[in-house]
């Protein structure tokens, strides 16, 4: 693991050497020594002790090299390698060889883990041996490329203001961040939150509190409103708030692919198979004091040693870690009582509270006068219905999360076409008159990673296992919200601590002191 004591021990090497070479030069200077005649010089004609300070100038710079990044490395890393040179870093970054044992193992290779891979191994590059391991390469079920890719700031909580904005300057510098290949396609077009009389006064405090932290929006009266979007119904619209920077849409396809290549390019390695449990070791350094309800364990510590793998041909391999992330979206609640969480006993009581729902998109065309034109905002209804334009054909998309007691079954993913007349059409109707006459030309489902306590990310370490990491809960805005969590992650995992953004209000710890980290939301 590295740690600043690294760098430390780089500045007093450096001043150790400065006055190394000064003492010589004065007890050469002051005694009328030549070195020639007093100390042995080998064959080659150097110094030994200008010989030794160049050994360790040249083993220096190799320790440099391994845990700091060169200054043009936001480029692709093969820009100026030669064909060889090429298919060298090729065959060692896509190498097929399984990993028996690795620093870090990720668990789940969505959005979430592959940006922890991808910053991890952008600080550390060799210095950690970085393994992800996803199910389904294809990522035909996950839940990043199935979302509706939106960039927002309008949240209540400082930590998520915080992370979007983040995640706004990683979309708005994406080619530096992960090449000159990459293209998301970031459409600036904003959001738009309607709210009622009785949410108008929470959406103006949470506007407010954007602005003073760096987003950048306005609130609009119910006739300022009509006037900058005439297709929109003000009635029951108390107050809207309109980002202006910063916020719109975007591919997430293009940005779980452009972590990947840079996390390959950087040597991390992927892994095809299903997670299927954990090995543990008894670690007899460690002791369990008590646990929350005051009482004394007296159960021996058992860390998290090995993960058991499946591979897509059934043979079972092992992987031994140092520190396991799981960052397994929709799935984490089920890998996490694989490690006895939420069925142990102290700590281990408390469950990882995710789990998986159902949420459909829905693609549809009006032929109403009057329709939302190209530089529309995603639009979201005192309902909780929304919808944004989708590309130059006229297609909008468009959605709405059930209400808790109408939760569909997650046994697949199968759209359910009555919902939307039901529950999502009457209230888009109602706002927008041009789409009384919507006309559903696709739709999608796809999982949220919902997260039944407070329907927040969970960031941070476990508060019983030493080794494990958790990064998963987000409840329908973690894409956005990657870059800052990948970030801060490997920040727990390289420097003990948060530096950029500080999410400790958003461990674990608060599931298991019940205090809830909630969104207030304006309707």
């Amino acid at each position: 693991m590295i740690s600043r004591r690294s760098c430390h021990y780089f500045s007093e090497f450096r001043y150790f050497r400065r006055n190394l070479v000064a003492g010589c030069s004065r007890f050469s200077s002051s005694k009328n020594i030549k070195p020639e005649e007093n100390i042995e010089v080998k064959s080659n004609g150097q110094h030994p002790v200008t010989r030794t300070l160049n050994l360790l100038k040249r083993d220096i710079n190799k320790i440099r090299n391994f845990v700091t990044i060169k200054k043009n490395e936001k480029h692709s890393l093969s820009k100026d390698k030669t064909p060889e040179e090429s298919a060298i870093s090729k065959k060692r970054y896509y190498s097929d060889e399984f990993q028996t044992h690795c620093d870090v193992l990720i668990i789940g290779g969505g959005g979430v883990g592959t940006s922890i891979a991808y910053w991890l191994k952008k600080k550390a590059r060799d210095g950690l041996n970085v393994v992800v391991v996803e199910k389904d390469p294809t990522y035909k079920q996950c839940s990043t490329v199935l979302s509706v890719g939106g960039l927002r700031q309008q949240f209540s909580l400082p930590e998520n203001i915080q992370m979007s904005l983040f995640g706004a300057d990683f979309i708005r510098n994406s080619k530096e961040y992960l090449g000159d290949s990459v293209d998301l396609n970031f459409s600036p077009n904003g959001y738009l939150v309607l709210a009622s009389d009785r949410g108008a006064e929470q959406l103006k405090r949470n506007s407010e509190l954007q602005n003073m932290l760096g987003a950048k929006n306005e609130l609009l009266s119910a006739n300022q409103l009509k006037t900058k979007f005439p297709w929109l119904n003000t009635e029951g619209i108390v107050l809207g708030c309109h980002g202006l920077e910063k916020e719109g849409w975007f591919d997430p396809w293009g940005l779980l692919m452009g972590y990947k290549k840079r996390a390959l390019e950087f040597g991390a390695h992927f892994v095809h198979g299903t997670f299927s449990g954990f090995e543990f070791r008894e670690a007899s350094d460690m002791a369990i004091v008590q646990d929350p309800s005051g009482d004394f364990n007296d159960t021996p510590y058992n860390a998290l040693d090995k993960a058991i793998i499946t591979l897509p041909n059934g043979e079972t391999k092992s992987i031994k870690f140092a520190i396991c992330v799981l960052a397994a979206g929709a799935h984490s609640g089920e890998i996490a009582r694989l490690a006895h969480i939420g069925i142990g006993r102290g700590m281990l009581s408390v469950p990882l509270p995710v789990e998986p729902r159902k949420r459909y998109v829905f693609v549809v065309k009006t032929q109403g006068d009057n329709a939302p034109g190209l530089n529309t905002p995603l639009t979201i209804d005192p309902s909780f219905a929304y919808f944004r334009r989708d590309g130059l054909g006229g297609n909008y998309i468009c959605g709405k999360s059930p209400e808790p007691e109408n939760e569909p079954s997650t046994d697949n993913l199968e759209v359910d076409y009555e919902y939307f007349d039901t529950d999502v059409w009457p209230h888009l109707a109602n706002r927008v008159p041009a789409f009384h006459s919507l006309k559903v030309v696709g739709a999608w489902g796809g999982y949220y990673e919902y997260n039944t306590f407070d329907e927040n990310g969970i960031i941070g370490p476990h508060s019983f296992y030493h080794n494990l990491y958790i990064a998963t809960g987000f409840s329908g805005h973690g894409i956005q919200q990657t870059p800052a969590v990948g970030r801060a992650i490997s920040e727990l995992i390289i420097d003990g601590m948060f530096r950029e953004i500080d999410l400790t209000r958003l461990g674990f710890d608060r599931i298991v002191v019940k205090k809830p980290m909630l969104e207030i939301n304006c309707v």
